[in-house]
């Protein structure tokens, strides 16, 4: 069944036409405009999550933020009285951050600790392709890891990809976080990580990005 929803940002301009993630949060980053597009963004999507709760859908969702937010000493407050403000459930909430971007956090464990105090949930992007150490994944307060498509892409066909994604599920359990395989295209993947025991599967073959109005007819096509 549906067990998050997660809100993907996406810019199409009337000139350059669709613009990547890649391509515009950097540039947000470094021109110092990442916390008005990080707090728009929440408070949009918070906005969207009580719309589908008025239409009988009780989700759960994820929302990815940057390293450079944390740097904003009062951000888990912040983030909790927009929560607050929309009547969201701390609990139905889980931040993403990067694998690439965790070098760095283990400076700030008193602010991922402050959101799991409230109830966010805190999830590991792309794991296995960025920087990340097996310490900091032990020393850092992560709910969830997210096993990059690079591994799901061919775990099917290849024994050695499938090794690794069993590993990263058997870790994962291990320290009590469950699991998210990013990127699945195909029916075969889907039955791979069902029997190796991945938690949540998203992907193509489960459901394109889709706006918000499309959810709930999509969900009752689902069922």
């Amino acid at each position: 069944g549906l067990r998050r929803v997660e809100a993907l940002a996406r810019w199409h301009d009337p000139d350059m036409g669709p613009i990547s993630p890649s391509r515009f949060v950097p540039l947000a980053e470094r021109h110092g405009l990442i916390d008005q597009m990080t707090q728009w963004g929440l408070r949009t999507t918070l906005r969207q999550w009580i719309s589908w709760r008025e239409q009988g859908l009780d989700t759960c969702l994820a929302f990815n933020i940057s390293a450079l937010n944390l740097d904003q000493l009062d951000f888990p407050d912040l983030v909790e009285r927009m929560c607050r403000a929309q009547e969201v459930p701390t609990d139905r909430l889980v931040l993403g951050l990067s694998e690439g971007a965790t070098l760095p956090l283990i400076k700030l464990m008193d602010t991922l600790t402050r959101f799991r105090i409230k109830g966010i949930g805190l999830a590991i992007d792309d794991f296995g392709v960025g920087y990340s150490t097996l310490l900091q994944l032990r020393q850092l307060p992560f709910t969830e890891l997210k096993i990059d498509r690079f591994f799901v892409d061919d775990a099917p066909e290849s024994k050695d990809s499938a090794l690794i994604v069993k590993s990263i599920i058997d870790l994962a359990h291990g320290l009590g976080l469950t699991v998210t395989a990013e990127g699945v295209e195909t029916e075969e993947q889907l039955k791979l990580l069902r029997d190796l025991g991945c938690d949540v599967a998203q992907g193509f073959f489960i459901a394109r990005p889709l706006v918000p109005e499309q959810l709930i007819p999509w969900l009752d096509e689902f069922a």
